[in-house]
């Protein structure tokens, strides 16, 4: 089995994190291949014909949108990225093959031109109302749901990003949430969810910012679980 990793981006250690993941990935059997920088963005999409799983650890978006920050707009040239439409049409092919497709922590900022990705993975990042605290202390998780990339896991303490105020498609049934730093009420805010999605399984772990968030192990057994739950769709 073959899984297609796209990594890279802005403000994040993306080599390293992927290297964890690529890890996980073929201690479950698979064969990984990653793409890289812009012009991965369309290579690892049209790589998915016959592949069992696409992996998304990336921050790649078009950089190009009202709302998003200036210091960004002004890398768009170099750093910016938008799917083909052969590219898009790939991810609803790999899909209806019964492909699976794990995105991991910036994959909600991905493809932000691209109404499709998020409905994909079940909700996204929208700037202007979308926003995480700084990486700090440590966060508490609770397991929120019956799933079983979470059965018979306990509630955990990481130090994440605890991305916020995501747009949510409708049915979303989050597995793990938690509540921002310092902040004892308010909503808590969804951090996994799996769901089946046009013919395949779909896993969105807003974890992940860094190489220690793979070392807990509460959270590398879920992502191990994820890895499993979604190449057997």
């Amino acid at each position: 089995m073959r899984a297609v990793v796209l990594s890279g981006g802005l403000t994040h250690d993306f080599p390293a994190t992927t290297a964890a993941l690529t890890e996980l990935l073929e201690k479950a059997g698979l064969e990984v291949e990653v793409h890289t920088g812009t012009e991965g963005v369309d290579s690892a999409l049209t790589a998915l014909p016959g592949a069992a799983l696409f992996v998304v650890n990336a921050l790649r978006w078009s950089m190009t949108g009202e709302q998003t920050p200036e210091r960004y707009r002004d890398k768009a040239a170099e750093e910016g990225a938008s799917p083909s439409p052969k590219a898009r049409e790939a991810l609803a092919t790999h899909l209806a093959a019964g492909g699976g497709v794990i995105g991991m922590h910036t994959a909600g900022i991905c493809f932000d031109d691209w109404p499709g990705w998020g409905d994909t993975l079940g909700g996204a990042w929208v700037w202007g109302s979308s926003s995480h605290p700084p990486l700090g202390p440590d966060v508490s998780v609770a397991v929120t749901g019956v799933h079983p990339i979470v059965d018979g896991l306990d509630d955990f303490s990481i130090v994440d990003e605890v991305y916020s105020d995501l747009d949510m498609r409708p049915g979303i049934e989050p597995l793990l949430a938690a509540r921002r730093p310092g902040e004892d009420t308010g909503p808590a805010q969804p951090l996994l969810w799996a769901r089946e999605h046009g013919g395949g399984r779909v896993v969105y772990d807003a974890l992940g910012h860094h190489v220690p968030s793979y070392e807990v192990s509460e959270h590398r057994e879920m992502v191990r679980r994820a890895i499993g739950w979604t190449i057997r769709g």
